[in-house]
């Protein structure tokens, strides 16, 4: 194909070289965006003068066209083409000639290319936000479903207190929200154009930025040429949420990864979402959760592929930031196709309540709440700490349990223990008994609920 840049020289690359500089594979993806930016740009041509009203007219009707044969998959994509802007450009000029020579006109592949992957990046954040509210709509709905339902809350993988699944669970939702938050604030600040700002240092046409923008659903022009183009800032700040998010999920699938072993027994997980083994009959493996987990890494990775091309460019545009696209387009991938799993895996998996409630009895889990039954009889927390301790010492010598000691054994610890003790330590007790803000109590889950409700507009 021949080289638009032909000129200074003369554009007969090396084969090899040729491969090496295309990015097509790549960024043919964002053939919508060029399309829907140059038509954009042609508008405002015409609209100022700078090109002929009809020839404007012309271009734009054409790469209408040209948009229709690529979704109908009448034209396909040439993977010989440089890029998607040299295609479009490309096939545009062969099907109107001259007139489609005019298109380039005050605008270059910088502002061009950084303009695209605005307004790609842009519409994927959208559909990653719809599918991470279907997976908070899934963690919502099992958490209301098992708000009553007891099990031990770790520290250090290690029973410490009584709480509820659906407590548990909100933990993760109020989580993925903050996600949510996150990328809806780095599109905020990605949602300015570039279109305009040219290679670098402006143009001398009489151009309208604000009309493109406005076009394009853009809030604002970016103010300075040279950052317009060489920035890609908004890809990290995007990479970066993305691997929040990725971090996030890999967390939630190494829990359900542990509550779907035999040694946990929490969950039983949908076939639909699990795999056996070639040798072994009896496995059932928790492979979706895991492949999350793993994939979390290639989002890290992405993130930092980006910030190590960035970070010693001089600028303004660099042939290296042709290196931006892969990462982040990656990246965007995975946490869909997380996404996606997830939200199903956790709609569908099956809750043994018996066997969280059998977990949370063993453990000594109500130990603080037998501190603070002395507490509420005038001891200093310190010392009912110290005391309960000890208790906690002899029932692991005896075998037993904290609601298993009798009275009078209670009692050589410290007189001021009666026989209320038991109901104050019981797990439903220890839960309700939660009220503070955020706390695992019914009244605190439903405080928590309501939220995540509202967030999704439910309320």
């Amino acid at each position: 194909m021949n080289k638009m840049w032909a000129g200074r020289t003369a554009g007969a690359l090396d084969r090899v070289a040729d491969d090496f500089n295309s990015s097509i594979a790549v960024d043919k993806r964002m053939y919508r965006q060029d399309i829907e930016g140059s038509v954009a740009h042609a508008a405002m041509l015409g609209a100022k003068g700078i090109i002929a009203a009809a020839d404007s007219a012309l271009i734009i009707d054409t790469l209408g066209a040209i948009l229709e044969d690529i979704d109908a998959c009448k034209l396909e994509i040439s993977p010989d083409a440089e890029d998607i802007h040299m295609f479009v450009e490309a096939e545009l000029t062969a099907r109107i000639g001259d007139v489609g020579k005019r298109l380039h006109t005050a605008r270059s592949r910088n502002d061009q290319v950084a303009l695209d992957l605005r307004l790609y990046l842009r519409a994927a954040c959208g559909e990653i936000d719809e599918k991470l509210r279907t997976l908070i709509a899934a963690v919502l709905e099992v958490a209301e479903a098992h708000k009553d339902t007891i099990l031990p809350g770790y520290t250090h993988l290690q029973r410490a207190q009584p709480i509820t699944f659906g407590h548990h669970l909100l933990a993760y939702a109020m989580m993925l929200i903050r996600d949510a938050g996150r990328i809806a604030d780095a599109v905020r600040r990605m949602n300015v154009s570039p279109l305009g700002c040219c290679a670098l240092a402006g143009t001398t046409y009489p151009i309208d930025r604000e009309m493109t923008a406005a076009a394009l659903g853009f809030d604002a022009i970016a103010l300075n040429s040279l950052d317009g183009v060489s920035d890609r800032d908004f890809a990290v700040e995007l990479e970066s949420a993305f691997a929040i998010l990725a971090m996030h999920l890999s967390r939630f699938a190494e829990e359900i990864i542990l509550w779907s072993s035999f040694e946990f027994g929490f969950v039983t997980l949908s076939d639909a979402y699990t795999t056996g083994s070639s040798i072994m009959p009896q496995k059932k493996n928790s492979d979706m959760a895991e492949l999350v987990r793993g994939k979390t890494g290639r989002v890290y990775g992405n993130l930092i592929a980006t910030l190590t091309m960035l970070k010693g460019l001089p600028l303004a545009y660099n042939k290296d930031m042709q290196e931006d696209k892969e990462a982040v387009f990656d990246s965007v991938d995975t946490v869909k196709m997380c996404l996606d799993v997830f939200a199903p895996m956790v709609a569908t998996m099956e809750v043994h309540a018996d066997a969280m409630y059998k977990a949370a009895q063993g453990g000594f889990i109500n130990a603080t709440d037998l501190a603070d039954y002395l507490v509420g009889r005038g001891e200093p927390f310190r010392t009912a700490y110290k005391t309960v301790g000890g208790i906690v010492a002899y029932a692991v010598r005896e075998h037993t349990v904290l609601d298993a000691i009798p009275l009078d054994v209670y009692k050589q610890f410290d007189a001021n223990f009666e026989a209320d003790l038991y109901d104050a330590i019981k797990l439903e007790t220890c839960v309700a008994k939660r009220t503070s803000a955020g706390g695992t109590s019914p009244a605190s889950f439903a405080a928590e609920h309501d939220y995540v409700a509202s967030f999704l507009g439910k309320q």
